[in-house]
């Protein structure tokens, strides 16, 4: 590989290089971009700070050698170790925003920065005051909600200290440290008596199957962020039983449980979930009002250990 690589002059040699191997090496894309075209000119022009909508007429230009060494180590870890390019780069865009990732915290790739963008329009019934970002890791779910709603209070809550810390720093990074802080809290359990208009979240969901059977990149990501038991609802179940205690009477639960949607409609077959569609994909994202989680609380706390 090295050999084929010191001939490389230009960026789009780079890149060109880079799909190719990509494609033949059979990588696995779905942290940010799901083709090797645009992963590999993520990879490339983020790691020399050029921006993704460069003119083409740019990428003719002659690399300097460190550059072009730099690049090279970039895509041997990318190819040899898997590691994902929003890694690499320390960097992933999430609702048009760029937050600092690193392997304390899962990739920014949540169906739920749809909902975001269109501030959860029809389905809020007021203008949320007080947010909570619930197994937050980056933050990019919270400091997104912040950025639409400019007078909202947000919580960034996770168990993990050092998910926390990458979110401090991309509350920092925003300069959000006046109405958005982070909370470290196992469910709601350091949350006490708090209650919020919106809750969101995107929990560890994936269950024992779909978790052995993940591409090599994810091995990369936290364990405690990815997988939650047999069928993938540990957490979720908690948060079902509690989430009633923690929202205004107006308040909306928005979970994100992808595959695991199927645990959840077998284990709540009584509950009438909202499943909410995405126009640029995505799928296993429920919505509940208060109102039904303090109708159902009797039942969900039933349901606690069932899987």
């Amino acid at each position: 590989m090295t050999a084929s690589l010191s001939r490389l002059r230009t960026l789009r040699d780079y890149i060109r290089w880079a799909v190719s191997r990509f494609q033949a090496e059979q990588l696995f894309f779905g942290h940010g971009t799901d083709n090797a075209w645009d992963d590999a000119r993520q990879l490339v022009l983020g790691a020399l700070h050029l921006p993704w909508e460069m003119s083409d007429s740019y990428l003719d230009c002659r690399l300097e050698e460190d550059e072009c060494l730099y690049l090279r180590a970039l895509l041997q870890r990318r190819i040899d170790k898997r590691v994902p390019t929003a890694y690499l780069l320390q960097q992933a865009w999430f609702c048009g925003l760029p937050f600092f990732v690193d392997e304390r915290v899962l990739i920014p790739r949540s169906p739920i920065g749809e909902l975001i963008e269109h501030r959860f329009e029809p389905w809020l019934p007021k203008t949320p005051a007080r947010i909570l970002d619930l197994c937050t890791g980056s933050g990019c779910i919270g400091i997104a909600c912040a950025y639409e709603f400019l007078e909202a209070e947000v919580v960034l809550a996770d168990l993990s200290f050092d998910a926390l810390e990458v979110a401090n720093r991309n509350i920092e990074q925003h300069g959000l440290e006046d109405r958005v802080y982070t909370v470290q809290s196992d469910g709601f359990d350091g949350l006490p008596k708090q209650r919020f208009d919106l809750i969101v979240s995107n929990p560890p969901y994936v269950d024992a199957e779909d978790f052995a059977d993940m591409p090599a990149e994810f091995q990369h990501e936290p364990a405690l962020g990815l997988a939650c038991g047999e069928d993938g609802l540990d957490l979720v179940r908690r948060m079902l039983a509690e989430a009633a205690d923690h929202l205004t009477n107006d308040g909306v639960l928005i979970v994100e449980v992808g595959n695991s949607q199927v645990h959840v409609q077998a284990l709540y077959p009584e509950v009438d979930f909202t499943w909410l569609e995405f126009a640029r994909g995505g799928h296993g994202v429920f919505l509940l009002a208060a109102q039904q989680c303090h109708e159902h609380q009797a039942l969900f706390r039933a349901r606690l250990n069932r899987s």
